[in-house]
């Protein structure tokens, strides 16, 4: 079989497109390379849709934690407490069995015990609740002189909040929240080792390179083919995102300009 005709059949599988057994002796460097990165197209889902609903829910609970109203406030506070203070693959693992037991009194939770939403379910509270606290810091470092000028041009409330407090937090916030993008992706190989299953063998890149490492006994080529392809969604994550605060920060002098720049999360 050529690699041309691997791609054909493989390139799409993990979506249910294309050849459904996998191969199972003679693996060629092509199929490793194909199957990772049809595996990559969930961790990219994961990945693009935590983080587009976790923005919108980020950015309330960071708005909230500064309201004068216990009632909106602490409620915020907490939510943040506990998916901060709680390891990511623990949340896993409790929302799989909570959705399970759901399941047995309504159906509607039975699609939150696949990997495609419950999983999905997690990785949203869970960076919500780190962007919410680098929300949070960069609303509170919003210099006092622009609030006072939109107090003087007589912008209030959502006027205020959409024209001037929403666009120098983000301008603020876009480093870190970057770094926050890049460490939910790779967060996305957890969901393999959570207890969410891979229905029909449709798994993650990560669920693919352990099935090659397990047949050929060498996990020294599909787990750094693995982190070659999130390397290059790193590239491009820091690509869009630098584009995007490149944007929004073009009216600033060149030197009060946001760059994106690529930090380590040693510990998490």
């Amino acid at each position: 079989m050529s690699c041309w005709q691997t791609i054909q059949d493989y390139a799409l599988r993990s979506i249910g497109i294309g050849e459904r057994l996998l191969p199972r002796e003679d693996f060629t460097l092509c199929q490793q390379f194909t199957l990772i990165g049809s595996g990559m197209l969930w961790n990219i889902y994961l990945g693009v849709v935590a983080l587009a609903a976790g923005f919108v829910l980020a950015t309330a609970l960071a708005t909230a934690r500064l309201s004068p109203r216990p009632i909106l406030r602490k409620p915020a506070e907490w939510f943040v407490f506990v998916f901060r203070g709680s390891p990511l693959f623990i949340q896993f693992f409790f929302a799989y069995f909570a959705f399970l037991s759901l399941k047995g009194y309504s159906p509607l939770f039975d699609p939150f015990t696949s990997a495609w939403a419950g999983a999905l379910v997690v990785l949203f509270f869970n960076t919500s609740a780190y962007s919410a606290e680098i929300f949070h810091g960069a609303l509170r470092a919003i210099p006092r002189g622009d609030l006072e000028a939109a107090d003087a041009y007589g912008l209030t409330g959502w006027t205020r909040f959409r024209r001037i407090t929403f666009p120098t937090m983000l301008r603020l916030a876009w480093p870190a929240y970057t770094n926050e993008a890049i460490f939910l992706f790779h967060a996305t190989a957890l969901v393999f080792f959570s207890g969410f299953p891979a229905w029909q063998q449709r798994g993650d890149a990560l669920y693919y390179a352990s099935y090659f490492a397990d047949k050929t006994f060498n996990p020294f080529i599909p787990y750094p083919i693995l982190a070659f392809y999130f390397i290059l969604l790193t590239l491009a994550v820091i690509g869009v995102f630098g584009m995007l605060g490149a944007r929004w920060s073009r009216h600033l002098p060149r030197e009060r300009r946001t760059r994106s720049r690529l930090r380590l999360n040693l510990l998490r």
